[in-house]
């Protein structure tokens, strides 16, 4: 079956042309419901860095597919899924556990039997603007919860599927689009993404390949999701300086702060022109940082709120205290427990 059929079912920005679907973003997916005792895909990987994975689910059932960079370029067929009952429907999502590390491309899944429409049914619909936790940088390295990130990990451990963002989702039955990358800040030229050349979220936010690596930048239509709840969580890494490579960018200096808090309301106003009355929530999340920048935050809702926005700013209950290096898969549950109350709450 090709990947344009329309008995797939797909979540997240994704490109669609003549040879397959394409994958940038974290957790975008692809989900196909099928009979038959086997299931194979095809797909072309490119490689930017780090030790890469697909991930998929298989009637439930996590697995991971490694990606070995001698195949970059090429479509090859892999069986991800066999031995499966004959007499029963099964179900199989792919989905990209990273960010930026990767692109691949999708152009076929296929079945020694029947594959069925797939039509998930959701309650709402969620978007999240955010950086490396949001992404589930880091998730599987459960040794290390609480503490700083192993050394080298090479993108061993990331996982999309436990991040806050998914495991939310997954609470509310809520279909979502993960706009996170690691180390991104609001704007080019800080935090860490695309070093030496910084890329913010100013620059990608209305993006489906978003990364140069990538291939050529694409825009996103935005008439083809509206969520009932965008939820922004940046500032963890606004204080480095991309150019003098310093983490110097003081929010306590009134000018600093104006400039950056003017520069996030403006994204968030571009975002929600595309979208009428969406909620709107801010949010930091459990890795340690200074409450100062929560703080501009605030200032930045009830700025915003005055000039009409429904827009909240959420504390998790360790916010910017639980652990100094990416939270782990239990810490992120409990953010995601968290933040769906507080989601449930203000719909």
């Amino acid at each position: 079956m090709r990947a344009n059929d329309k008995r797939l079912s797909y979540m997240g920005r994704i490109d669609h042309s003549e040879d397959g679907a394409h994958f940038y973003w974290a957790s975008s997916q692809v989900t196909a419901v099928f009979n038959g005792t086997w299931a194979d895909i095809t797909v072309m990987n490119k490689t930017a860095w780090g030790n890469i994975s697909l991930g998929y689910l298989i009637d439930g059932r996590m697995g991971r597919l490694p990606l070995s960079p001698q195949n970059d370029g090429e479509f090859k067929t892999y069986r991800i899924a066999d031995g499966l009952e004959p007499d029963r429907t099964h179900t199989l999502t792919v989905y990209k556990r990273m960010s930026a590390n990767h692109t691949f491309t999708l152009s076929e899944i296929n079945t020694d039997g029947e594959f069925l429409p797939c039509e998930p049914e959701y309650d709402l619909k969620l978007e999240f603007y955010g950086d490396s936790v949001s992404a589930g940088e880091v998730t599987e390295a459960d040794a290390f919860a609480g503490r700083s990130d192993p050394c080298n990990h090479d993108s061993i451990y990331d996982n999309s599927y436990f991040a806050y963002t998914w495991q939310c989702a997954r609470l509310l039955n809520a279909s979502f689009h993960n706009i996170a990358q690691g180390g991104i800040a609001v704007f080019d030229d800080t935090g860490y993404f695309h070093w030496p050349k910084m890329i913010g979220m100013e620059s990608v936010y209305d993006k489906v390949c978003y990364f140069p690596e990538g291939g050529e930048l694409t825009q996103w239509d935005f008439s083809k999701y509206t969520p009932d709840c965008a939820v922004f969580a940046l500032g963890q890494n606004d204080q480095h300086n991309g150019i003098t490579d310093a983490n110097d960018i003081d929010i306590y200096d009134p000018a600093v702060r104006r400039h950056w808090k003017d520069g996030y309301k403006k994204l968030i106003s571009d975002v929600a022109a595309h979208y009428g009355r969406v909620k709107i929530v801010m949010i930091t999340t459990v890795l340690m940082h200074d409450a100062e920048w929560d703080r501009a935050i605030d200032e930045i809702v009830n700025e915003m709120k005055s000039e009409g926005y429904d827009i909240h700013h959420f504390l998790f209950s360790g916010n910017g205290s639980v652990t100094p290096g990416h939270p782990r898969r239990a810490e992120h549950a409990v953010m995601a427990r968290e933040l769906a109350g507080f989601i449930q709450s203000i719909l």
